[in-house]
This record gives C-alpha cells, sequence and structure tokens, in this order.
C-alpha cells in the first residue's frame, strides 16, 4: 500500500519537481519505479525479517517490529496531516499494526502459559522437549 502511495504522488512529477523535492538521486537509480528503501536509503531487504526458530523470542521480535512500524506511521501521519488522500491509507496501517501487536501478544501469552515457568527462559520447547 504504501508503494501504491508513492507511485501515486510521484507518476505525475516534473523534472523540475524531481530536483526541487530531493528525489533526483532515487530518479537516476529508479526513474519513478517502486524500490523500497527506509527513509534513510537502504534498501529493503532480507535482513528485515528476524527469525530464532525460539517461539518466545520470535514473538517478541514479532511484537517489536509491529510497534517499530506503529511508530514510523505515526511519524507519517504528522508529515502529512494536511493529504488526506495519503493519510486515510496510512491511519488504516497504522490501526492495523496495533491489531497485529495485540495477536501477537495473545500468541505470546498462550505459549507462557503452557510452557513450565520455572524454565521459561532457560530452553528452547522446539528443541528442548526433555527438559
Amino acid at each position: 500500500m504504501v508503494a501504491a502511495i508513492v507511485h501515486q504522488l510521484t507518476q505525475n512529477l516534473s523534472m523540475e519537481q524531481i530536483e526541487a523535492s530531493g528525489f533526483r538521486n532515487y530518479y537516476v537509480d529508479h526513474t519513478i519505479g517502486i524500490w523500497p528503501q527506509a527513509a534513510g536509503g537502504v534498501p529493503f531487504n532480507a535482513c528485515e525479517f528476524q527469525s530464532k526458530g525460539d517461539i518466545i523470542t520470535d514473538l517478541m521480535e514479532d511484537m517489536a517490529a509491529e510497534q517499530k512500524a506503529r511508530s514510523t506511521y505515526d511519524n507519517i501521519l504528522r508529515l502529512v496531516k494536511d493529504e488526506p488522500d495519503v493519510y486515510e491509507p496510512i491511519k488504516f496501517l497504522r490501526a492495523r499494526e496495533i491489531v497485529h501487536f495485540q495477536r501477537f501478544g495473545e500468541a505470546l501469552r498462550i505459549v507462557q502459559d503452557r510452557l513450565n515457568e520455572k524454565n521459561f527462559y532457560a530452553f528452547n520447547p522446539g528443541f528442548d522437549c526433555s527438559k
């Protein structure tokens, strides 16, 4: 959705607008095609996905990722408050991050309730079932 919004906002830019907006370097590499990257220019890659194979670690990472995304959407919303065509979809995405965070939290609680509390962080239940 974010890529579609960026495309809609940039598809009719003139060369003067591209240069004035700081979009020049991006344009040189990608014209106005979508190239997912962080605001600092770091391209999206598989390093964005974190997984350890431990259900508790992975659920905590998932929750953290949802909170980081929500924070990013909060920042975008502050910048686009006068642009309803951008604001409303970003507001939807932000709400979705909150729901995802809650669902991952519920999953974590279910896992925690089913583990031996004494060994909560002492083993990986996926591998160390004998403990």
